[in-house]
């Protein structure tokens, strides 16, 4: 076991303050200040859950929330400005004020991060989803409309499964945007990976580093994760083509008729 430690203290010297976080990540060791022991898989993982659980709350809710409001609003037409302002804001408003803002009248707790999260996941959802609506061939609808299909039938059967692929690019946005985001959750006292970041006097800057690396491989992990889900949901039609099958189907043109 001692030379197994022997080997892994080389290998990652090389990377600097990067190898004595890879290193936090796995191994526990005594906190800044002392008297303490901090990091390892024990207390990370419990982070990493937490941080999880306030961010899938906050995306269920948001897309409960914005989804089927912008499905009918697309539905009939109306509601640009919603699109177009909530979007705006979404990037305006910084997470870090409103959960200062939501402390004063909500307090410390899953609660205010939560309702943070939920705006800060609201405004790509709405905005995806009006714009995947409005973008249905109209002509689609109208033929819906003729054989008799009432206004619901049509949001269910032919504009919400045409618009799946932009609405999935909301959420994946939206999951992207929550997970990197609840790093701010200790400052209402609620213990997600972003308490060895903000807390430096305990953890220092290798914890933090440490945390923020297993934040980063989260993130890039939920990224892909809803890639793969819009991808599912597109139709095969939608689906943009790979250069050999572009190459295959595409029309031959004169100049590569006349080399033949």
């Amino acid at each position: 076991m001692a030379a197994g430690a022997g080997m892994t203290g080389p290998s990652l010297a090389f990377l600097g303050d990067f190898g004595e976080a890879f290193e936090f990540i796995f191994k526990e060791r005594e906190s800044v200040s002392g008297g303490v022991q901090i990091g390892g898989i024990p207390e990370l993982s419990g982070f990493a859950a937490t941080h999880m659980y306030v961010s899938l709350a906050a995306i269920a809710i948001a897309a409960l929330l914005a989804i089927p409001l912008s499905l009918w609003l697309g539905h009939l037409g109306r509601g640009d400005f919603l699109a177009t302002a909530t979007s705006n804001v979404g990037r305006a408003v910084p997470s870090l004020a409103l959960l200062a803002f939501f402390i004063s009248f909500i307090g410390l707790g899953y609660t205010n991060v939560i309702a943070v999260l939920v705006l800060l996941a609201i405004p790509p959802l709405i905005t995806n989803t009006y714009v995947g609506v409005r973008q249905v061939d109209r002509d689609t609808v109208d033929a819906a409309r003729g054989q008799g299909m009432t206004g619901m039938e049509i949001v269910r059967k032919i504009e919400l499964p045409l618009a799946l692929p932009s609405i999935f690019a909301g959420l994946r946005t939206s999951a992207v945007n929550v997970v990197a985001t609840a790093t701010i959750a200790p400052i209402a006292n609620v213990q997600t990976l972003g308490e060895p970041i903000i807390t430096p006097q305990t953890y220092g800057l290798v914890g933090g580093l440490g945390a923020a690396i297993i934040v980063a491989a989260i993130t890039l992990l939920v990224d892909f994760v809803f890639a793969r889900l819009q991808r599912a949901v597109t139709p095969a039609g939608l689906r943009p083509m790979s250069p050999v099958a572009r190459r295959r189907f595409s029309f031959p043109t004169r100049r590569s008729l006349e080399s033949r």
